[in-house]
C-alpha cells in the first residue's frame, strides 16, 4: 500500500491565534501509540488548553486530548497522556532559549499529516491583551471594507 502524500490537517487552535500574537513557528513530530495514530487518523483530535512544556532538555505537549480509538482493546491510550515532541537538537536549544522570556510560552497551533507522518505546528507566543485583540479585528474589518471597495472598482461598479 503506497504511503500517504500531501498535508492533510486533522485539528487546528484557531482561539490560540486570537488570543496570541505568534512570533514565531515550529513543526514537530510526536511520540505517539498506535491507537493514538488511528484516532488521529479519523480526524479526531482536539487542542483547546494544550501547551508545550521543557523537561530535562526535551519538550513535552501537555493537555493534548486525543480521544481512545473506538476499536482499541484494553491497549488503548489514555486521552489526555503527555507526549514528547521530536525536535532537532539545535532547535529544543534555541526554543530554551526564547521560553525563559518573559510571557513567552508555546502553543500549538495545529495537528496534521504530513506525508503519512504524524505533526504538530508549534508557536511561539505572547499573550495578547484585551485592547491588541479588538486593534486586530478593527484592522481586519478596514482591510476586509478595502478589499470590497478595489473589486468594485475592478469591476467598474463604482
Amino acid at each position: 500500500m503506497p504511503r500517504e502524500q500531501g498535508r492533510k490537517v486533522v485539528a487546528s487552535n484557531r482561539k490560540a491565534r486570537h488570543d496570541y500574537a505568534i512570533l514565531d513557528t515550529y513543526e514537530a513530530g510526536m511520540v505517539l501509540t498506535g491507537t493514538e495514530v488511528k484516532s488521529l487518523r479519523l480526524g479526531r483530535s482536539s487542542l483547546v488548553d494544550a501547551f508545550g512544556h521543557e523537561n530535562n532538555g526535551e519538550i513535552f505537549l501537555h493537555g493534548m486530548h486525543i480521544p481512545e480509538y473506538t476499536q482499541g482493546t484494553w491497549t488503548n491510550h489514555e486521552p489526555r497522556r503527555v507526549r514528547k515532541l521530536l525536535l532537532k537538537r539545535d532547535e529544543i536549544a534555541k526554543l530554551m532559549g526564547k521560553l525563559r522570556d518573559d510571557g513567552v510560552t508555546l502553543v500549538p497551533l495545529s495537528v496534521y499529516f504530513n506525508n503519512g507522518y504524524a505533526k504538530v505546528e508549534l508557536g511561539l507566543a505572547k499573550g495578547k491583551k484585551a485592547y491588541d485583540k479588538r486593534q486586530d479585528l478593527a484592522s481586519r474589518d478596514a482591510q476586509r471594507e478595502i478589499n470590497k471597495a478595489m473589486g468594485r472598482r475592478s469591476k467598474g461598479m463604482d
